[in-house]
């Protein structure tokens, strides 16, 4: 059989497993109550090892190709860990501007950080890894009120991190500067509508919006599915100069997974889609942030697309740093789902156009 046709094969039994998987969440999701404590959470902070297995090429079917849309393939790493709670990566957003020091989180109320160490420009493994519960205003884990851990965005303002918990729909608000994943979480006030969001397909990501850009002091908000009477994507402007409600125009049946603020004025959003014959795609477009205002309904180029035939799962999280020689580069991270038949990547870009 031909490299090319085993290829085929195994996208294909890929494809059926990650539906298989898919359906069965969702079942779960709808029909079964969820536990107050999530199996793969920790109580506690901990040291975890993380191996990293590295991904030479993003396409397998073309090993010499590094041009995809716009970006062109850095480096990537597969992620294990002996560490039960190691998974489900649902945000990723950097602490320093390197590229090296991190903030994660799973979506079981638990925060990672660490560093990601590099061989020149390539990522080479995971250092100093450290997993935590997320804290509550009583400095419990959030995690032993039910329902309180479908954690799933991710957003920095200096030494305030903003998650958002899908399946409740709130926003909370940790203070890195007393205690970084010691500090304890307020939920903040947020629109009445997002509350109105469904509960598996709420909150999805999250990003602010910093000084010396158009609504600076915003906390932008999309949801994954929430759809207006359209059937466009709904999204939130949390405080800053204009406060409301605007939409992102869907398209090809994508939903939001996570979304990214280039210093150049342009949202990334990165989206996902599944069918039941093709497995999942993964999709990236630009939106400038200057069309971003109550009431509006945005749209934005396509910069990226792929599937099953490259080196993607459930991709969750995106992050962008620049680097010294003036790189901007995009960093994705995928959920497992603590599943077996799934795997946590790191993947990295440079945007070349």
């Amino acid at each position: 059989m031909s490299t090319h046709r085993s290829r085929r094969s195994f996208i294909g039994h890929a494809a059926a497993g990650f539906s298989t998987l898919a359906s069965s969440r969702l079942v779960q999701a709808q029909a079964v109550p969820k536990p107050a404590q999530p199996e793969h959470a920790v109580d506690a902070p901990v040291s975890i090892e993380v191996n990293a297995r590295p991904i030479p090429s993003f396409e397998p079917r073309d090993r010499a190709r590094v041009r995809f849309g716009s970006l062109q393939y850095r480096s990537g790493l597969v992620l294990t860990s002996p560490h039960r709670g190691f998974g489900g990566l649902s945000g990723f957003r950097f602490l320093d501007d390197k590229g090296e020091r991190f903030l994660a989180l799973s979506d079981q109320g638990t925060w990672f950080t660490g560093a990601v160490r590099y061989d020149g420009s390539k990522m080479a493994g995971l250092d100093d890894v450290e997993a935590a519960p997320m804290l509550n205003a009583e400095g419990r884990p959030i995690t032993e009120k039910r329902l309180w851990y479908d954690t799933e965005s991710l957003a920095r303002d200096g030494s305030l991190v903003y998650v958002g918990l899908e399946r409740v729909n709130q926003i909370m608000r940790f203070d890195f500067a007393k205690g970084g994943t010691r500090a304890r979480g307020e939920v903040i006030a947020s629109p009445a509508a997002i509350r109105k969001l469904p509960v598996n397909k709420g909150l999805e990501a999250l990003v602010f919006v910093p000084k010396g850009q158009p609504l600076a002091g915003t906390l932008i908000a999309f949801s994954e599915r929430g759809l207006d009477a359209d059937g466009n994507l709904v999204a939130f402007l949390i405080g800053g100069p204009s406060p409301g409600q605007f939409a992102v125009r869907r398209t090809d049946k994508f939903d939001i997974s996570d979304a990214v603020l280039l210093a150049s004025g342009e949202v990334l959003i990165l989206e996902r889609k599944f069918s039941w014959f093709t497995g999942i795609d993964i999709r990236i477009r630009a939106i400038p942030l200057k069309s971003i205002a109550p009431g509006a309904l945005v749209d934005g180029g396509e910069l990226f697309r792929a599937d099953l035939g490259h080196e993607v799962d459930n991709m969750e999280g995106i992050d962008a740093h620049v680097t010294a020689d003036g790189e901007t580069v995009l960093t994705m991270v995928s959920d497992d789902n603590f599943s077996m038949l799934q795997r946590t990547l790191l993947l990295q870009f440079t945007l070349v156009e």
